[in-house]
Protein backbone atom coordinates (compact mmCIF):
# COMPACT_ATOMS: atom_id res chain seq x y z
CA UNK A 1 0.00 0.00 0.00
CA UNK A 2 1.21 3.29 -1.32
CA UNK A 3 1.65 5.80 2.27
CA UNK A 4 0.11 9.30 1.00
CA UNK A 5 -0.63 12.65 2.27
CA UNK A 6 -4.05 11.39 2.88
CA UNK A 7 -3.05 8.29 4.95
CA UNK A 8 -0.77 10.10 6.97
CA UNK A 9 -3.64 12.31 7.88
CA UNK A 10 -6.27 9.93 8.01
CA UNK A 11 -3.95 7.90 10.79
CA UNK A 12 -3.66 11.42 12.75
CA UNK A 13 -7.69 11.80 12.44
CA UNK A 14 -7.93 8.25 13.86
CA UNK A 15 -5.55 9.19 16.74
CA UNK A 16 -7.10 12.57 17.99
CA UNK A 17 -10.31 10.96 17.68
CA UNK A 18 -9.31 8.61 19.93
CA UNK A 19 -9.52 5.14 17.39
CA UNK A 20 -5.94 4.95 17.85
CA UNK A 21 -3.76 5.00 20.97
CA UNK A 22 0.09 6.91 20.37
CA UNK A 23 1.14 3.74 20.81
CA UNK A 24 -0.45 2.00 17.67
CA UNK A 25 -0.22 5.28 15.57
CA UNK A 26 3.49 5.32 16.75
CA UNK A 27 3.87 1.63 15.76
CA UNK A 28 2.29 2.38 12.17
CA UNK A 29 4.65 5.15 11.45
CA UNK A 30 7.65 3.30 12.15
CA UNK A 31 6.25 0.50 10.30
CA UNK A 32 5.35 2.84 7.17
CA UNK A 33 8.89 4.67 7.31
CA UNK A 34 10.88 1.08 7.01
CA UNK A 35 8.14 -0.87 4.74
CA UNK A 36 5.78 1.03 3.71
CA UNK A 37 5.74 2.32 -0.03
CA UNK A 38 5.88 6.03 -0.38
CA UNK A 39 4.15 8.39 -3.03
CA UNK A 40 7.37 8.95 -5.22
CA UNK A 41 6.36 12.77 -5.20
CA UNK A 42 6.51 13.64 -1.91
CA UNK A 43 9.11 10.88 -0.36
CA UNK A 44 11.25 13.23 1.38
CA UNK A 45 8.03 15.24 3.14
CA UNK A 46 6.39 11.82 3.80
CA UNK A 47 9.39 10.24 5.82
CA UNK A 48 10.16 13.04 8.10
CA UNK A 49 6.40 13.32 8.97
CA UNK A 50 6.73 9.52 9.68
CA UNK A 51 9.91 9.93 11.16
CA UNK A 52 8.79 12.26 13.65
CA UNK A 53 5.58 10.21 14.40
CA UNK A 54 7.65 7.35 14.94
CA UNK A 55 9.19 9.00 18.00
CA UNK A 56 6.22 10.62 19.47
CA UNK A 57 6.31 7.81 22.58
CA UNK A 58 9.61 9.21 23.56
CA UNK A 59 9.28 11.76 26.64
CA UNK A 60 11.35 14.19 24.91
CA UNK A 61 9.58 14.18 21.57
CA UNK A 62 5.82 13.41 22.49
CA UNK A 63 2.95 14.58 20.67
CA UNK A 64 1.13 17.14 20.95
CA UNK A 65 -2.17 18.84 19.76
CA UNK A 66 -0.23 21.45 17.82
CA UNK A 67 2.29 19.08 17.00
CA UNK A 68 -0.52 17.02 14.89
CA UNK A 69 -2.05 20.65 13.41
CA UNK A 70 1.38 21.58 12.60
CA UNK A 71 2.17 18.13 10.90
CA UNK A 72 -1.56 17.99 8.80
CA UNK A 73 -1.10 21.65 8.52
CA UNK A 74 2.25 20.17 6.35
CA UNK A 75 0.57 18.10 4.52
CA UNK A 76 -2.51 20.53 3.58
CA UNK A 77 -5.00 19.76 5.36
CA UNK A 78 -6.67 21.48 8.65
CA UNK A 79 -7.37 20.42 11.92
CA UNK A 80 -11.20 21.58 13.77
CA UNK A 81 -12.29 20.73 17.18
CA UNK A 82 -15.73 20.29 17.22
CA UNK A 83 -17.26 20.60 20.93
CA UNK A 84 -20.56 17.75 21.59
CA UNK A 85 -22.33 17.15 24.98
CA UNK A 86 -21.11 13.79 26.19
Amino acid sequence: MTITKQSIAEKIAAYLHRELTLAQLVDWAENALMDGELDENQTEQLAAVLARLGVADVRAFGLTWEDCEDTLHQLGYAARVEVAVA
